[in-house]
């Protein structure tokens, strides 16, 4: 999986290579601003006529070192330093004494409209207050300018943890970082201001017995980690998955979640459900087993909801299933009698946040799937600030309620017990639509039943959601996309995977 660290994080990493590793800061930054210059002659053309502009920190000498190393490669090339001299970082210092003997043009009162490229190498990830004065001035200029934008690490005004706007900032066309991406260049909003991220090796690695809290993103090769199939199974092998789910004219949500477990692999699928729904499920899925509750007492019914529960490996909790009186009853009952993997979603949850209560009967064998409304309610925090740090109030939560948190937005977090997070970056906007979180919920049940791997089947479940919808994305298109699509797509990808 690939490791993303926070700004504290990255800050340490650098420190240690230098301090413990004996690499000279100087040495770091020269690296660093090979590595921008590389990647900006990639496409020389933009490059007829290029203005860095530098702020006083560290950040600052990355930019000069690239307007040398720029100019010295034959382009045109002027530097523009902002802020207080006297404050400027010794390296920073250095450098621009360097600029200054090879005469590399600088320029206090650029007319912005001139250039071709600019070079933001203002603040990087050492931001922590919002930008006002002159550098909000020369932070709007510089994004009327019309001219490409190149990042140094971040654009500045994007806060390196959370993806914040801090008042304003750079939005730019690339963005270049170092030895490791950071949170804010992948959450929302600041991921939008990016363009396109390239991390590149400049000599700072993280050592073996490294235990830092560490963000992780899934990728395509982390579904090694799954065992093949058994040759010789049967569908008893393969999971048998009770999906909870729908009630009377919502029988969709368990048809996508029971039609996306069985895609996944799972052996076999029955679906606890409400009468009405019986004809329209037979039809549209007859590959799934059917429990609907008649007009037995409430002992009865509680006997036939623990055989379901009995015969079940994994169950699946909430998509569709209202918050009406049965629903409420079901919802009480099988937190209490399971304690089988279980997938919550949907009404499961908001039930939950009606009868906090109820949360005492959750713990590690279950995977919570709020998206931010639900996770607001069960929270009981604004959704605008779970949005703002959706990594730490999922880690909170997670560690409150002691159950994987999967907390559903357009950069999906997932929170394990032990605190470890994953940041999802597949997936797309046209994933926005009515059933895909049913789609997840099924996907995650269908994995819990065949892999013994509990804490991977969330993150990984999360990043093939993901997946399929980006290739519904290719087959249909954003604005197209339904439900329906995203299962197709999740067939596609499961057999890219296989073969």
């Amino acid at each position: 999986m690939k490791k993303i660290v926070n700004c504290s994080q990255m800050k340490n990493l650098d420190r240690h290579t230098i301090e413990m590793k004996k690499v000279p800061s100087l040495v770091l930054m020269e690296r660093a601003a090979l590595a921008v210059a590389e990647e900006m002659v990639r496409e020389p053309d933009r490059l007829q006529n290029t203005l860095v502009v530098c702020g006083t920190g560290n950040n600052g000498g990355d930019g000069a070192a690239i307007a040398r190393i720029l100019s010295l490669w034959g382009y045109r090339v002027s530097v523009l330093f902002l802020g207080n001299p006297q404050h400027m970082s010794e390296e920073t210092r250095v450098q621009k004494d360097i600029c200054d003997s090879y005469r590399i043009p600088e320029t206090n009162n650029p007319c912005w409209n001139e250039y071709t490229t600019i070079v933001d190498a203002v603040f990087g990830i050492g931001l922590s207050r919002n930008i006002q004065g002159e550098y909000k001035e020369i932070i709007e200029q510089i994004n009327q300018s019309g001219a490409y934008v190149w990042s140094v690490d971040i654009p500045s005004g994007i806060n390196g943890d959370t993806g914040a706007v801090m008042g304003t900032a750079i939005r730019a066309d690339e963005t270049v970082t170092f030895a490791f991406a950071k949170a804010g260049h992948y959450l929302y909003p600041g991921t939008s201001f990016c363009g396109n991220i390239h991390v590149k090796d400049i000599g700072i690695y993280m050592e073996p017995e490294d235990e830092e809290e560490y963000l992780y993103c899934p990728e395509i090769r982390d579904f090694e980690l799954f065992p093949e199939r058994k040759k010789d199974g049967n569908k008893g092998t393969f999971g048998k998955i009770l999906i909870a789910a729908g009630s009377c004219n919502m029988a969709g949500a368990a048809y996508l979640s029971a039609r996306a477990a069985l895609l996944t692999g799972a052996g076999m699928v029955k679906i606890h459900t409400v009468e009405e729904n019986r004809m329209i499920l037979q039809q549209l899925l007859p590959e799934a087993l059917l429990y609907t509750d008649s007009k037995e007492n409430w002992e009865e019914r509680k006997k036939m909801w623990q055989k379901n529960i009995d015969w079940a490996d994994v169950v699946v909790l909430g998509p569709g299933i209202g918050q009406e009186q049965r629903a409420r009853e079901m919802t009480a009952f099988y937190l209490a009698s399971c304690r089988k993997p279980m997938v919550v979603d949907a009404d499961a949850l908001n039930i939950i946040s009606a009868e906090p209560q109820l949360k005492s009967f959750l713990g590690n064998h279950c995977i919570l799937t709020p998206h931010m409304g639900e996770f607001s309610r069960l929270t009981g925090i604004s959704i605008s600030k779970l949005k703002n740090d959706p990594i730490s109030y999922a880690r909170r939560t997670a560690r409150t309620l002691g159950a994987a948190c999967v907390a559903k937005d357009a950069r999906t977090v997932t929170a394990l017990t032990d605190e470890t997070v994953y940041l999802n970056l597949s997936g797309n906007d046209g994933m926005a639509t009515a059933g895909s979180g049913d789609v997840l919920s099924g996907i995650l049940g269908g994995l819990l039943g065949q892999y013994k791997a509990f804490a991977m089947v969330a993150p990984l479940g999360v990043y093939l959601h993901g997946l399929a919808g980006d290739e519904a994305c290719r087959t249909v298109g954003k604005r197209c996309m339904t439900a329906a699509d995203i299962l197709q797509g999740l067939a596609a990808v499961l057999k890219k995977i296989e073969e």
